[in-house]
Order: structure tokens, then sequence, then C-alpha cells
């Protein structure tokens, strides 16, 4: 039996700290995705090259696998479908989600294939601004995922990005089907404002008629519902989810829910733990959702999920990567779940 089914991206993050004036010379949107063939990849590196900005990190990265890492660091039992090489980086990337306890299937690996990986900028705010090569993940389809999983799982959660990927929305209709027939519960990240811009229609087509949850920043949800406030947005999200969560960095988050029968509507707001020194925020919105899916999944009320969420959040950004080590999480979660 799993918690948690989930299928993303598989990335290698490749982290480099640098000035707002070097970010300007790369042409990326700062705090945004920017997919890039494997050429644009390599001048960007050229380029950190020719002006002496080493690479700080090497991690698994993937917005649903981080969401996954956290999930099972926290003591769920999640199983991931996504799509490596089989090249060095592809044994790193699975091994380490092996480690934290993130099941994965052998039809994730592609015999010739190169994994993907990302480039993530982080900038003297903490910021994150990625730059992604997609490799091998580009092409996943339903031959990479093992659909009997979901049959095990209480939840199926999708990851925004790949509303982007056009091979695979085949397998997310398979999905959302398979998970209405079984009765699990469909959690959906928007994970980056690039993907709201530019491929909304893919996010619709994620929630079909409707999701249990939507994972989003505030930026994210007002693009989407072009709503100016974000409980506004929090509540017009409501037409496609029962619950909407939606983040707003050092301002706490919004989290809105309409019951069962539809007949009451609940707006909590749950502050942000103070953090002095933001020192990297990749990676902060796919342990936010897993955190508090992971507490939902353990029948926690919202305000405790959301408690939990931002503990985990506030302790990732005080620190490079986009993962902590997995003591640390069960440390936040008896620190605050038994407060």
């Amino acid at each position: 039996m799993y918690d948690v089914m989930a299928i993303g991206n598989a990335l290698v993050d490749h982290e480099y700290l640098l000035s707002d004036a070097a970010l300007e010379e790369t042409d990326l949107t700062k705090g945004n995705m920017t997919l890039a063939a494997i050429e644009e990849q390599q001048q960007l590196l050229a380029y950190f090259k020719l002006a002496e900005i080493a690479p700080s990190k090497q991690a698994g990265g993937g917005s649903a696998a981080n969401t996954m890492y956290t999930f099972a660091s926290l003591g769920g039992k999640p199983f991931y479908a996504c799509r490596v090489g089989d090249d060095a980086q592809g044994e790193f990337y699975l091994k380490d989600l092996h480690t934290a306890g993130v099941a994965t299937s052998k039809k994730s690996v592609h015999t010739g294939g190169v994994t993907g990986s990302c480039v993530v900028a982080v900038t003297e705010d903490g910021e994150r601004t990625m730059q992604t090569y997609l490799g091998t993940s580009s092409d996943i389809t339903a031959e990479n995922v093992d659909f009997d999983a979901l049959t095990q799982a209480d939840w199926l959660y999708l990851e925004g990005y790949l509303a982007m990927t056009e091979s695979i929305q085949p397998a997310m209709i398979k999905l959302r089907q398979q998970a209405g027939i079984h009765n699990a519960k469909i959690a959906v990240s928007f994970a980056d404002p690039a993907v709201v811009k530019f491929a909304k229609d893919g996010l619709l087509n994620m929630l079909g008629n409707k999701v249990a949850v939507i994972f989003c920043n505030s930026e994210e949800a007002k693009l989407f519902t072009d709503k100016k406030q974000i409980k506004a947005a929090a509540r017009a999200l409501l037409e496609y989810c029962q619950t909407a969560v939606v983040t707003d960095g050092a301002n706490g988050a919004i989290i809105a829910h309409k019951s069962d029968d539809h007949s009451e509507l609940e707006i909590y707001e749950v502050a942000t733990p103070a953090v002095a020194n933001v020192i990297d925020t990749n990676g902060a919105g796919d342990n936010y959702a897993g955190a508090f899916l992971y507490a939902l999944s353990q029948h926690y009320s919202l305000p405790e999920c959301g408690r939990l969420a931002s503990a985990v959040a506030a302790q990732v950004i005080q620190q490079f990567g986009p993962r902590l080590a997995s003591q640390d999480y069960k440390e936040i979660a008896q620190r605050v779940l038994s407060a």
C-alpha cells in the first residue's frame, strides 16, 4: 500500500550562487523556470565558467520528487513515476529517492536516454531562477507509468510542470480515470508562474472536473484566476478544487476549503515562521506541498497541515538545496504536531 502516487519530471539540480547583475547577463526571468535545449544549457554553463561562478551543490530535484522526498522523510509511503536515462545521473537520482523511502519502478529507466538536469541560479536575496533541460524526461509516456501503483494509493499527486509535456497527457487522463475508479483523491501543484502563463490549458486538463487540493503560490493563483487579491484568488480556485492552498512567502498562506456538500466555506490564514536569513528558496514550495499532504494523509486539521508545511519550508530556505536531511523533517514534525 502507498499513501500517495506522484508523477513528475526527473531532474538533477546543479545550484549556483550569483549576483542579480550576473543573472541579468543570462536573460533568464528571475523567479521563473525556463525550458532549454541541451545547447542552451551548455551555453549557460559556459558563461558561469567564464564568469568564475562555481557550482555550490548537486542534488536530486524535480518538483514532485522533492515533494515525495519530503512526504517519505516525514514517515509516509510514496510512489514516484518518472523517466531517467540509464546513465550515472539517473542512477544517482533514483538511489537518492530510494534511500529516502520513495518507491519507483523499473519502467522509469529509459535505455540510451539522458537524465534531465536543472541549473538553479540563486541570487543574494535567496530567490531561485531555473533553466531546465528535460532530457529523456521530456519523452515520458504511459509506458513509464506503473498504473498498478495507483490501485494501492489513497492520493494521486500531479506536478504542474508536466502540463508542458505533450507526450504525458494521455497517461494523465488515464491516471485521473483510475483515481476515480479506486477513490484516490487528486492533488495538483501549479509548480511555477511560467506553467500558468504558458501551459494553462494543460493545467486545466490536469484539474479535470475538479480535484481535492490545489497547491500554488500567490503569483500563480492570481495569474490563474485573474484576481488581484490573494484571498479572492484562493476563493476563485475552489471552482476547480475542494481545498486551495496558496502560499505567499513571509506573509504566510491562505487555505480555502469548501465542505463536502458545498454549504460551508472556510478560510484559514497560517503564519510563516520568521526567518532571519533566506539563503535559497529552491524547493520551498515542493517541500510545503509534501509536508501539507503528509499531515493531510494522517488526518490532521487544515490549520495543522499548514503549520507543519510552513515550518518545513521555513527550514528549507535557510540552506542550499531543495531537500533537508531526513531526520530534520521528523524533528520538525515532532515539534509542530505535538505542540
